[in-house]
């Protein structure tokens, strides 16, 4: 009787499960992945693919503030207000970010911070060249830190003069000092690089290598910069596979704190 009673519910349910089954089976149904880096680097202006929108959240999922505070370890040594090459604040809207090596085998994070606090820097001043006489970049990233040199939203001068790139870059420079870990290092990048993302919405097609950027009057104009990500003077595979790194840490964020820096 328990049985026969119960023959009507499976008679409606049945169904719907059968549908179920051939709506998910059906062409055209498909997990919306993200897609792959492109295996080449077209000249500038390139395309990547976009990081998706909104703040995704996964299993292992992290706030903003915890990846800059616990695993970035973000620490602060800004150009002095008013001297050298923060002498005028030159405020800017990030759009880009603008990944160097240093190419100094001998100065770390800590060495280009003061040299940078202390002028040594200098730059020829010049129209259409270098325009406040100093280099200036926001992060130098070593193994185990990365030091800020500017706030995110004043402007530096580490990449095509008055171009783009330094009116609206982020500029982020690799240590290559001896004992140095270039793969943490360019790991460490990786992941500050998706935290200035998530914190600007800038879109993972517009993190470039300064090679992206030319510069005007300079032979060749662009600089085989980071040498060490490009093939051949050209962004390739290795380029491609930061990206990579770039994407995987930046879908670990979940909606949180996110500091301004």
């Amino acid at each position: 009787m328990r049985f026969s009673a119960a023959l009507p519910l499976l008679s409606a349910v049945v169904p719907l499960l059968c549908a179920l089954v051939a709506a998910c089976s059906a062409p055209g149904v498909a997990l919306q992945g993200y897609p792959p880096p492109p295996q080449s680097y077209p000249p500038p202006p390139q395309s990547y693919p976009s990081p998706p929108t909104g703040s995704p959240v996964t299993a292992r999922g992290i706030t903003p503030e915890q990846l800059l505070r616990s695993e970035i370890r973000v620490i602060s040594r800004l150009i002095p207000k008013g001297t050298y090459g923060r002498r005028y604040h030159r405020p800017m809207s990030p759009r880009y970010i603008t990944i160097h090596s240093t190419q100094n085998y001998s100065g770390d994070a800590f060495d280009h911070a003061r040299a940078l606090s202390n002028g040594k820097l200098r730059a020829r001043k010049r129209p259409g060249g270098n325009r406040i006489g100093f280099l200036t970049w926001h992060f130098t990233v070593q193994e185990n830190c990365a030091v800020q040199h500017l706030p995110t939203r004043e402007q530096g001068e580490h990449a095509d003069f008055n171009g783009p790139g330094n009116n609206y870059s982020v500029g982020i420079e690799m240590c290559e000092h001896r004992g140095n870990d270039r793969a943490a290092t360019i790991e460490r990048t990786a992941k500050l690089t998706a935290f200035l993302m998530y914190e600007h919405g800038i879109p993972l097609r517009n993190v470039v290598p300064h090679y992206h950027w030319p510069r005007r009057g300079a032979s060749p104009p662009n600089k085989n910069c980071p040498h060490f990500l490009l093939e051949n003077g050209r962004p390739g595979r290795k380029w491609a596979s930061f990206l990579s790194r770039v994407r995987s840490h930046y879908s670990r964020i979940k909606a949180g704190p996110c500091p301004r820096i």
